[in-house]
């Protein structure tokens, strides 16, 4: 990696250096060498944050130091922002801070609002990982209870798999005990649907609360996390922000998952996870 920095670290520092001018996704995606479906998936794991909203956000704490600091037209102030109106950025003011603009040049601080200061990476999130391995994989139908988030909402996953508990065994034709975690459905802006789900042979006759996907068959990197599921995250961030982008591997526009197989303790946390990366190829 040129500089060696990492393409989310190339996308962080494009949006400091654009700040005060117009910048689109795709612009970011290029700048960082990614895709924007790539893109939106490891800033999020890295960042915690999807990529417009964070934009925004720094946007709209710069403006609040502007005006903490006495400045005299709000909407010179909207204007740098990247607001064309007064009304505009004041509604986007009071989303980000829960306060006017006006009310933080009144109280000239920002002790009172949460701000969005730059990221900055931290490398101790990274863990070891054994080499993945190449599978074809095959089509599977996945039923179970779905859920939307976006990278700042996704720590309800867990309670999610408590909820989905007493339907595993119970689900209609419910194929083995395998149980899956299957990203999908992205809306292109950071939101994406989780599905805490079991494989089902067709999807007539289901329950109507539970989510259906459909997997198709489709060439994967496989990797294998052996450590407690509390440390899953820091398996997964890995893998989209260092072996990812180190791989020559190039992310397909299809779902990606995690198995846990039958040696998978659910009560104790403790068993392999498989983490299925799709991929061109």
């Amino acid at each position: 990696m040129a500089g060696g920095r990492t393409p989310v670290e190339k996308a962080l520092w494009l949006i400091e250096s654009r700040l005060r001018s117009e910048i689109s996704l795709a612009e970011i995606a290029a700048a960082s060498g990614l895709s924007r479906f790539y893109l939106l998936r490891a800033f999020g794991d890295a960042t915690g944050h999807s990529v417009m909203r964070y934009v925004r956000a720094r946007r709209l704490t710069e403006a609040a130091r502007q005006l903490a600091a006495g400045a005299s037209d709000i909407l010179a102030v909207a204007l740098d922002a990247g607001y064309g109106s007064h009304e505009a950025f004041t509604r986007a003011f009071r989303d980000q801070f829960g306060v006017t603009p006006e009310a933080v040049r009144a109280q000239g601080h920002v002790d009172n609002i949460k701000l969005m200061d730059p990221v900055t990476l931290d490398a101790s999130r990274f863990v070891e990982l054994q080499a993945p391995r190449f599978d074809t994989g095959r089509t599977w139908l996945i039923a179970g209870l779905g859920e939307r988030y976006s990278f700042e909402t996704n720590r309800g996953i867990p309670f999610q798999w408590q909820r989905f508990a007493p339907y595993i065994g119970h689900v209609p034709g419910q194929i083995g005990t395998t149980t899956y975690g299957v990203c999908c459905n992205s809306d292109g802006s950071g939101h994406y649907e989780y599905i805490a789900g079991v494989e089902v042979p067709s999807f007539a006759g289901l329950p109507r609360e539970l989510s259906c996907i459909r997997i198709p068959e489709q060439k994967y990197a496989v990797f294998s996390h052996h450590a407690h599921i509390s440390t899953l995250r820091g398996c997964i961030h890995t893998i989209w922000n260092k072996w990812l982008p180190r791989s020559g591997c190039e992310v397909a526009d299809s779902p990606d998952f995690e198995l846990y197989g039958e040696s998978f303790d659910p009560r104790a946390g403790s068993g392999t996870v498989e983490i299925w990366l799709p991929i061109k190829g």
